[in-house]
């Protein structure tokens, strides 16, 4: 049986000239400004216009343009070669949200491999309306519009997959082995922020967050001192925290050092590579943070590329929707659950 898996992220710019399109493409999303086409497409383009020199400025810090490309085709590699050696004759192929490759490119790349099913697998551990539910969506109209009808598997949530876990208490572990004699550290589980009316409607992301850092520290099997917190916030809307950079500051204050924990990005892009190893770890040296510790994104980590081979493998026994559980994980408060199968999110 051949099979087919699209990975989605959220892309980012290619150089420069693309922070501005990236940008309105990203702040257009209904998902992200959940206001009419009328209202929220012109206010979009203008949030772009003025947000596009900062970006360009973040960019260039690392380059000129975002990493988050490559490392996601060095995942679809090796998760590739990973079902290829259970015995899947795979393509896997990646989908960007907000920049390219587009939904587009990869239902044109999996309707030329012609697979007998297709799973569709986030990059997103956590699930949110506001990535995994968009992208699928998104991946949804393009298949409609290539008329792509093949049967569809998804993959809805992997908060606390094992292998997703291993790899971060691996890297983990490696990071607490890095501590200076006579400091004490506080790890920070940092995840990408949201806006407290988007959790209020329902979204689990929090939650999932939440049961991400418990699977870890069990995984870890040892007590530290840690914190949850969130990051990347953007505009006037009041946002769920602690914020990121608050506790850096107070990590500070009380004269310890910080362990910073990408728990809910899975390659490095520029809310890593600028914003928590330059941006904070600045802050840290303001704030008297006696050292600063930033673990690095999963990437091609063996344990996380099987536990993605893994949830592949779940779906192709049946599972018209896979979670890193047996069912549903989100509790019934979360009315936003990813769980149930969306027609949008088909692919018919």
């Amino acid at each position: 049986m051949k099979i087919g898996v699209v990975l989605f992220n959220l892309g980012g710019p290619d150089g420069p000239e693309a922070v501005r399109p990236f940008l309105s493409n990203l702040f257009c999303d209904p998902a992200i400004i959940s206001l009419p086409a009328i209202l929220r497409l012109p206010l979009g383009q203008f949030i772009a216009w003025r947000r596009a020199p900062v970006a360009r400025q973040i960019y260039d810090r690392i380059g000129g343009s975002s990493p988050i490309v490559p490392q996601t085709q060095a995942q679809a590699d090796a998760l590739e070669k990973n079902l290829r050696g259970r015995g899947h004759d795979a393509k896997v192929v990646m989908a960007m949200r907000y920049w390219k490759p587009f939904a587009d490119a990869a239902v044109s790349t999996i309707k030329a491999f012609g697979p007998d099913v297709l799973i569709l697998l986030p990059l997103y551990p956590q699930y949110s309306t506001t990535t995994t539910a968009s992208s699928l969506a998104d991946f949804g109209r393009a298949a409609v519009r290539a008329g792509l009808d093949i049967p569809v598997r998804r993959i809805c949530c992997f908060p606390d997959d094992p292998g997703f876990v291993a790899a971060h208490v691996r890297l983990l572990r490696t990071a607490l082995g890095q501590r200076r004699s006579g400091v004490d550290y506080r790890v920070l589980f940092s995840a990408h922020g949201l806006p407290k009316r988007i959790v209020n409607r329902g979204d689990p992301y929090p939650w999932q967050v939440e049961r991400s850092v418990g699977a870890i520290l069990k995984g870890l099997g040892q007590s530290i001192d840690y914190q949850i917190c969130y990051q990347s916030r953007v505009g006037r809307l009041e946002w769920i925290g602690p914020s990121t950079d608050a506790e850096i500051a107070r990590a500070g204050n009380e004269g310890k050092g910080v362990i910073v924990v990408p728990v809910a990005f899975v390659s490095e892009h520029s809310e890593t590579l600028v914003e928590l190893d330059i941006e904070y770890g600045h802050l840290a040296e303001r704030s008297g943070v006696r050292d600063y510790i930033r673990v690095p994104t999963l990437g091609v980590a063996q344990e996380f590329i099987d536990g993605l081979g893994a949830l592949v493998d779940a779906a192709l026994s049946g599972r018209q929707v896979v979670t890193s559980g047996s069912g549903r994980l989100c509790p019934v408060s979360c009315g936003g659950c990813g769980y149930a199968v969306e027609e949008g999110a088909q692919g018919r």
